[in-house]
C-alpha cells in the first residue's frame, strides 16, 4: 500500500461531494478486525451549508434486512423455525395465493416456504420494481404509509397476486417485511422489542431503532433524491444533483409502532459497524456467540442456481453475484464489474447506504450517505478504492 493509493478512499467522498451529486458521506473500513480507513467528508446539508452532526443517524432501509433474517436464523438454531416450513404455517392468510398471468389471469401458487422468503424468490415483488404487473398493484396499494402496522401490511401483501411461482425466480421484494412477521407471531412481540432481545441489545448498540428519541432528532441525516421509494428506480439521464427529499410518510422516525422487515431502521456508522462484525463472525463485543459459526457459513452461501442469475433490480444486473439467507455472495469472480473475492458478501440501502464483508481478505466495509435512489454506485467505489489501495 502506498500512501497515494490509500488517498484515493478519501478522494472517492470528496470525489461525489465536490461534484454536488451527494452531500455528506461517512465511511469505515476494517482489516484484520481493526480500523483501517475511516472518515466523514462534506456537510448534513449541502445546500444549506449545515455541518454533519456527531454521530450522525441515517435511514439505512434494507440493510436491516440482514439483521432480520439473521434473527430468524437464530429461531432456526433453536429449532422454532424450519427453512422448509411453510409459510402458510405461520400466517395462514398465504395459504391460497394466486400467481398473475400475462394475460391478466391468475393461477394458484405453489406453497411459499420460510427459504423462499430469505432468499427474495417467494413471488413477492416491490413498488419501485420496473415492468412488473405486480409492482403496480403494489403502487396502489397503502404500503407506504409508515403509520399502518407490520401486520397490516403483510395482510395487505396477502390479498394482492404473485409476480411468479415460489422458487422459480429471484426478484427483490417484501419478502422480508413478511417474514418479520412470521417472527412476531413465533415469539408473540412485536418486531421492534424482538430485535431488541435478539440483536440491539445483546450487540450493546445504543443508536440503532424504528424510530430516533426525540433528543436524537437533530442528528438525523437529511434525505436527498426521490420522493418516496417507488420511484427510486425512475432514472433520467442529467447529472444527479442535490433534490430535498422528505420520506417521513413512510420512513417515520416518530412512531413507536412503526416497524418493517425488510427497512425501516435508523442506524450510525459505529453502530452498523459492530453489525458488521456480527454478521461477519456470529459474535457479539464481547465474545458471546449469537450465531453459530456453521450458521454464518450458511448464511453467506449462495443458493441460487445459475439459470436465476444475474439477479437484476429494474435494468441493473449484480454481475457475478448469488444470493445467500441474509444478503448477496460473490460467486463467480469471472462474471465481477469490481474488485471483490470469492464469498465477498453483505448488502445496501435505497437511500446509499451499503456495507460488504470479504472474508478472504478479513474486511468489513461501511459506506453511509443520504440520496434516495442515486445513480451513483457509491459502495462499489469505495469498495474499488479500498481493493486498489491493498498491499
Amino acid at each position: 500500500m502506498t500512501t497515494a493509493r490509500f488517498d484515493r478512499i478519501a478522494q472517492t467522498a470528496q470525489r461525489h461531494v465536490d461534484s454536488g451529486a451527494l452531500s455528506g458521506i461517512e465511511w469505515n473500513i476494517l482489516r484484520g478486525g481493526r480500523e483501517w480507513a475511516r472518515g466523514a467528508y462534506g456537510m448534513a446539508d449541502g445546500l444549506n451549508n449545515i455541518p454533519m452532526p456527531d454521530k450522525p443517524i441515517y435511514r439505512i432501509f434494507s440493510m436491516t434486512k440482514p439483521v432480520v433474517s439473521a434473527v430468524a436464523l437464530m429461531l432456526m438454531e433453536q429449532g422454532r423455525l424450519h427453512l422448509f416450513d411453510p409459510l402458510a404455517a405461520y400466517l395462514p392468510e398465504f395459504a391460497q395465493m394466486q400467481v398473475l398471468n400475462p394475460d391478466g389471469t391468475t393461477t394458484p401458487a405453489a406453497p411459499i416456504t420460510i427459504e423462499h422468503l430469505l432468499t427474495h424468490r417467494a413471488g413477492f415483488s416491490y413498488g419501485f420494481i420496473p415492468d412488473c404487473p405486480v409492482a403496480e398493484l403494489y403502487r396502489k396499494a397503502p404500503l407506504r404509509n409508515g403509520t399502518i402496522s407490520l401486520e397490516e401490511f403483510t395482510n395487505t401483501i396477502a390479498i394482492l397476486p404473485l409476480a411468479y411461482q415460489p422458487g422459480s425466480k429471484w426478484l427483490y421484494s417484501v419478502a422480508t417485511d413478511i417474514l418479520a412477521r412470521v417472527l412476531e407471531v413465533i415469539l408473540q412481540k412485536p418486531l421492534p422489542a424482538i430485535l431488541a432481545d435478539y440483536v440491539l441489545d445483546p450487540l450493546g448498540l445504543k443508536d440503532t431503532g424504528f424510530m430516533v428519541p426525540a433528543e436524537n432528532r437533530d442528528r438525523i441525516m437529511p434525505m436527498f433524491g426521490k420522493m418516496n421509494l417507488d420511484d427510486a428506480m425512475g432514472f433520467d439521464a442529467e447529472p444527479q444533483t442535490l433534490i430535498p427529499s422528505d420520506i417521513s410518510y413512510e420512513h417515520p422516525a416518530d412512531n413507536p409502532d412503526f416497524a418493517r422487515g425488510g427497512m425501516g431502521l435508523f442506524s450510525t456508522m459505529d453502530d452498523y459497524t459492530v453489525i458488521a462484525r456480527f454478521l461477519s463472525s456470529g459474535l457479539a463485543p464481547d465474545n458471546s456467540r449469537l450465531l453459530s459459526r456453521k450458521t454464518v457459513d450458511m448464511m453467506w452461501t449462495d443458493r441460487l442456481p445459475d439459470s436465476q442469475k444475474p439477479m437484476m433490480i429494474g435494468p441493473f444486473p449484480f454481475a457475478g453475484y448469488g444470493w445467500g439467507l441474509a444478503g448477496r455472495v460473490m460467486s463467480d469472480m469471472g462474471a465481477a464489474m469490481y474488485p471483490s473475492s470469492q464469498g465477498e458478501c453483505g448488502w445496501a440501502g435505497a437511500a446509499s447506504t451499503f456495507f460488504w464483508i470479504d472474508p478472504a481478505e478479513d474486511i468489513i466495509g461501511i459506506v453511509m450517505t443520504q440520496y434516495l435512489g442515486s445513480k451513483i454506485p457509491i459502495g462499489e467505489d469505495f469498495m474499488t478504492a479500498a481493493y486498489q489501495a491493498l498491499d
